[in-house]
């Protein structure tokens, strides 16, 4: 069976290849100081090294569960306040204030006071993600419904669709497309901010790896863990796109 690659996708492969040839090359020859910025074929060994030890699969494996939970746990609230923001003036009225106050905030702002509510256990980083993807996703969500094109507004009203019709046949499916890019910022700000709160209230998962590898001066397993939370970004941002064509198959 014959592979037959675009030469988009060729090129999209090899940009990433041709920053770490860079890399390697600068780091090889000391263009760059290879004790700031070991070679990609050190931090590969590592990897290995780190793999075969254990020691790395169970910082993955907490930082993803924390993760998928605090998405979880941000994104289905957030879906259904920004709908019903959409459908309902009242809702959007009473709802904004309260989004446009904490929004500007930096979640780990928040993270002293999260702490104190939930205490220093798992439950307090699942919130602190909670709450960073929660905004775009309601915030997209409630301009999706609003951007839908009339013509189905009026259709409903002329059949005198229900409630329950209106939110599932007109108002989920046509904020689908702002929808989804609400949730694909909401998982980019995801990674970012578990690996913000594993630096500092965590013991554990790739965030704690990183920072604890900085402090120790061991840059080579300090890049194994950007690596990871670089390689989660773009798997999950692949993961939501390919729901976005199942979903939308017309865009």
């Amino acid at each position: 069976m014959r592979i037959k690659i675009s030469l988009a996708q060729l090129i999209t492969i090899s940009s990433p290849l041709c920053l770490l040839l860079i890399w390697e090359f600068c780091s090889q020859f000391s263009i760059l100081d290879p004790r700031f910025f070991p070679p990609p074929t050190l931090i590969l060994k590592t990897l290995i090294q780190m793999g075969e030890s254990g020691e790395l699969f169970q910082h993955i494996l907490i930082s993803l569960r924390r993760i998928v939970l605090g998405f979880l746990l941000g994104v289905i609230p957030a879906i259904c306040i920004g709908l019903l923001m959409g459908m309902y003036r009242y809702f959007r009225q009473f709802f904004s204030p309260i989004i446009m106050i904490f929004m500007p905030i930096p979640t780990i702002a928040m993270l002293p006071i999260i702490l104190i509510l939930f205490g220093i256990g798992e439950f307090s980083k699942m919130i602190t993600i909670a709450i960073s993807v929660f905004f775009p996703v309601a915030i997209n969500t409630a301009a999706g419904v609003a951007n839908i094109d009339k013509i189905y507004l009026d259709v409903a009203k002329n059949y005198q669709a229900s409630a329950k019709d209106f939110f599932f046949k007109i108002a989920l499916p046509g904020s689908l497309p702002v929808m989804l890019e609400g949730i694909q910022m909401g998982q980019a700000i995801a990674l970012l901010t578990i690996v913000a709160a594993e630096m500092i209230g965590a013991t554990s998962g790739i965030g704690y790896l990183i920072w604890m590898n900085y402090r120790a001066f061991l840059l080579p397993e300090m890049y194994v863990g950007l690596i990871l939370i670089s390689f989660f970004g773009y798997f999950f941002s692949l993961l939501l796109r390919g729901l976005e064509r199942k979903l939308l198959p017309w865009k």
